[in-house]
């Protein structure tokens, strides 16, 4: 399962999953964009075992509809990526009531993975998978303000919500141990995305010039890939991926503090 899969590096990588013979599901957010964005995949790898479902990550009611839709179809998961991620000029709220940041980036991903673990222990040995930012580094959380009532800067609230993914993953993966189910993640690189140029703050008639800084969605991808299917990492958990490399992550999030309070503080919103 691949979330944000009908743009960007979650269509790279969906395409070079699916090439790989992979039985995907693909979860998008726009149903006319989804079916273009599966058409077009089925037609790349020449693969039709692949499935669209439709979430809002805006709304926690379609997080838990989809796990629902999920589970009448399918009894196993062996890999979820938690690609999906947006960032928004001004602050804005969702229909539950919390900043859109970081309900999508982290939330809506928080609550999904913990409503799928039981499967994914069922399908052991299996693989979550987070895409998180180097935008994570040089930031910490404010408790007090996790909502940015206060100070809203787009990029500044983006980076925060990577740093909630590094913590969560962190966090999952102690909870996780002995289970078979390995959680990391990672950092896809600069990549020339319309997140990149949201997170930029770059005018729209400069976001798709050919000059946009950033490597291509399919280099973005390398990652994700490498950790969904490589024997070399079937073991490897709680790690910060750059590159296809173990890599350091900020010193904030290894606070053991801080990721149980995120933590606790996801199980109230979300209703867990």
């Amino acid at each position: 399962m691949i979330t944000g899969a009908n743009s960007g590096i979650g269509k790279a990588t969906a395409v070079g999953l699916a090439k790989m013979g992979a039985t995907l599901v693909m979860v998008c957010r726009d149903g006319n964009r989804g079916e273009k964005a599966l058409a077009e995949i089925k037609q790349k790898s020449d693969n039709d075992d692949i499935h669209l479902m439709l979430a809002d990550f805006a709304s926690l009611a379609q997080v838990r509809q989809l796990n629902s839709d999920f589970r009448e179809r399918f009894s196993q998961l062996h890999v979820l990526i938690n690609n999906a991620g947006i960032i928004t000029q001004k602050r804005t709220l969702t229909e539950d009531g919390f900043e859109t940041q970081f309900q999508v980036n982290h939330l809506a991903h928080f609550l999904l993975t913990n409503l799928l673990l039981d499967v994914l222990k069922g399908s052991a040995p299996s693989r979550i998978i987070n895409v998180s930012s180097e935008a994570h580094h040089g930031v910490r959380l404010n408790f007090d303000n996790l909502q940015t009532e206060r100070n809203y800067r787009p990029s500044r609230v983006y980076s925060k919500t990577k740093l909630a993914n590094v913590l969560f993953t962190y966090e999952l993966a102690r909870r996780l141990e002995d289970t078979g189910v390995t959680v990391n993640c990672l950092h896809p690189g600069v990549i020339a995305t319309k997140l990149l140029a949201n997170y930029m703050g770059m005018p729209k008639p400069l976001r798709f010039s050919s000059n946009l800084m950033g490597g291509t969605p399919e280099k973005g991808a390398q990652t994700p890939i490498y950790l969904a299917t490589s024997p070399d990492v079937e073991e490897l958990t709680g790690k910060y991926v750059v590159n296809l490399k173990q890599t350091p992550s900020s010193d904030e999030s290894y606070d053991e503090t801080s990721a149980k309070r995120l933590w606790e503080i996801s199980e109230q919103l979300t209703g867990l």
